[in-house]
């Protein structure tokens, strides 16, 4: 029945409007029999919730946002999909936003007087922000932390285990018998916090793999952009003795180190092998494919997502950083006859 509302699902349960909403909301516990009536009617009836209405009522907006550093990586693209898939399950729409990484946007966004009040909770991507100050933000708008800006805990906050990640990757080149691993995407600076854990992880990988740790076959890169990857293959072809691998922080830059090997005349992975880290769908179309660290997205919104709507309904467990699984994909760019 097109428009069904809940007295027509009542009349066709046999039972009260109040024990249709109580199902619908999932708000008073009912009998599973009853429960049982009510849901054969909605789908009968093909009854659908005002949205709208009902989160007048709890005073809520119905909206969520989501914001990272730059919508243009595919990386985030990917994952916005995923987060407005998870959000839609849970009777939400998602809003986005990006920040450049600027700290004074992201300041801007948990302000008091900031457009916080048109959704009811935020899946923030930090780069710049303190502890304190989103400890101490004046608009108190539910928060759920994505990324790995380091947080000790104090907030909900889901990522991938880069150390593990990075050192997985590292571990495979080491595998292939690679003996020079370089590493490209090191951010040695307060908001380079995800870079920093990777060469965390890249370093382990070498000493546990007895391969010695070269400081000139890391370099730094301020963000991780294809041009920016190119430049770095540049600085470490141009080296005495150059890498016979690189590791990179993500596959922007690992793209961009292959253009670089492509237009030097280098064969890759014959010469010199290629890790990245996002599992993004372009470095499956790239020549050689890509391999790669691929975060499990689906899971990240997933986890993000329902969070954030327990805080929101106020039954969040207390904050926890939660780790979510990935995998290393291994495609053409590391794999050696």
């Amino acid at each position: 029945m097109a428009g069904a509302t809940l007295r027509d699902v009542a009349r066709r349960a046999g039972v009260s409007i109040r024990t249709v909403s109580n199902v619908v909301n999932a708000s008073v516990p009912v009998s599973e029999e009853l429960r049982t009536r009510v849901e054969a009617a909605l789908e009968e009836l093909d009854y659908r919730p005002n949205l709208v209405a009902r989160n007048l009522r709890r005073g809520r907006t119905g909206m969520l946002a989501l914001v990272v550093p730059e919508l243009d990586v595919p990386y985030f693209a990917e994952l916005a999909r995923e987060v407005i898939t998870a959000a839609r399950a849970h009777g939400y729409v998602v809003m986005l936003d990006q920040t450049d990484g600027d700290g004074e946007r992201e300041r801007e966004l948990l302000g008091r007087g900031s457009r916080a009040t048109m959704f009811d909770g935020l899946l923030l991507s930090p780069l710049a922000i303190s502890a304190d100050e989103l400890r101490t933000r004046a608009n108190r708008v539910p928060v759920v932390l994505l990324g790995e800006h380091i947080f000790n805990g104090d907030f909900h906050h889901v990522a991938i285990d880069n150390v593990a990640a990075a050192r997985e990757a590292t571990e495979h080149l080491a595998a292939m018998g690679c003996r020079r691993i370089a590493a490209i995407g090191d951010q040695p600076y307060s908001t380079g916090e995800t870079a920093q854990l990777r060469t965390v992880g890249y370093r382990q990988a070498l000493e546990q793999a007895g391969l010695p740790v070269d400081d000139s076959l890391i370099v730094s890169t301020p963000r991780f952009h294809r041009r920016l990857g190119a430049q770095a293959m540049r600085r470490l072809l141009a080296l005495p003795e150059p890498p016979d691998a690189v590791f990179c922080y993500n596959d922007l830059l690992a793209l961009g180190a292959m253009r670089e090997l492509t237009k030097a005349g280098v064969r890759v992975p014959e010469d010199i092998a290629v890790v990245g880290v996002d599992g993004i769908q372009e470095g499956e179309y790239s020549s050689p494919t890509l391999t790669t660290i691929a975060p499990d997205k689906a899971h990240i919104a997933r986890t993000a997502v329902g969070t954030l709507v327990s805080v929101i309904e106020g039954t969040a467990p207390p904050p926890a950083d939660s780790r979510a699984p990935y995998r290393l994909v291994v495609r053409d760019s590391s794999r050696r006859a």
